[in-house]
């Protein structure tokens, strides 16, 4: 079947191709009915055991898939922590989701983390008809920490590990100036790349964890989430990271939050859950 069925805001039936169907969620409708795979392994490395949850939604598909990268600040956190608030959204809203762990820094230092997100696209990719993924409409989605690592694999473009669309919530794109912004001692960068301090000599490595400095024409479209009063990654890392991406010509958009950091902070006031619907507003817009 070429159609599939959608609910519009004010509760009417429509049908429309699903490669170009815009989907308004009607939450109090309730989640559409989905499969639930939990605690896969879908890698090992550095002698861990990669796992991760997926939720399938009923029906032939192919469907959009998004795979979800938690935060925790590159040490803490798992696939059921922090991201949990988009998994309902996505549910509803028709895509097919799984949600990863990976390594964490101080024992596994990057590049180790974007590995493993980058292994677990060509786990989607290999496994595609098993979960209904459509592989023209991967997006890989991440918060905070994850926000960094999707963003990283989103511009490297891993062989085997390309996307279509990546959403970074407020995610650490340029490590020099996050550095800068905490007077260049940054008990983050120790953790994630072994830097403690700015100085000439750790430039380099600073630079190289950087998506910024990958933004480059062949890049994804992205989508930016970050609020305006977050304390601990500056609102400016997703308007910069917007800019140099714009400036190479691909599309980006940003959608700010009157809130700090964290969706987890977010959740206890509705005022601030518009992202939820403009974000999956937003996939389906952008994938092809």
């Amino acid at each position: 079947m070429w159609r599939s069925l959608c609910r519009s805001s004010m509760g009417t039936t429509v049908w429309a191709k699903p490669t170009r169907l815009l989907f308004v969620i009607l939450i109090a409708a309730g989640p559409l009915l989905a499969e639930s795979f939990p605690d896969i392994e879908y890698s090992r490395a550095g002698g861990e055991i990669l796992l991760l949850d997926a939720e399938v939604p009923q029906g032939p598909g192919p469907f959009p898939a998004a795979i979800l990268v938690h935060g925790g600040g590159f040490e803490a956190g798992d696939k059921r922590t922090y991201i949990k608030y988009i998994f309902e959204p996505l549910s509803e809203g028709g895509f097919v989701w799984f949600s990863i762990n990976y390594r964490l820094s101080p024992k596994h230092r990057f590049p180790a983390a974007t590995d493993d997100v980058a292994e677990a696209v060509r786990f989607v990719r290999r496994n595609a008809s098993k979960f209904k993924v459509d592989v023209s409409r991967i997006a890989l989605i991440g918060e905070s920490a994850g926000g960094h690592l999707v963003s990283y694999v989103g511009v490297r473009r891993p062989p085997g590990a390309e996307v279509a669309a990546v959403v970074s919530f407020y995610g650490i794109h340029d490590f020099v100036a996050f550095s800068a912004h905490y007077r260049g001692d940054s008990e983050v960068t120790e953790r994630f790349l072994g830097v403690r301090r700015l100085t000439a000599a750790t430039t380099g490595a600073l630079i190289a964890a950087s998506p910024i400095e990958f933004a480059d024409k062949r890049s994804a479209p992205f989508l930016m989430i970050h609020g305006v009063e977050d304390e601990g990654v500056p609102f400016e890392q997703s308007t910069a990271m917007c800019a140099s991406l714009t400036g190479e010509g691909v599309p980006c958009s940003v959608i700010s939050v009157q809130g700090g950091h964290g969706m987890n902070t977010w959740e206890p006031n509705p005022e601030l859950h518009h992202y939820k619907q403009e974000m999956i507003d937003w996939l389906w817009r952008t994938l092809p």
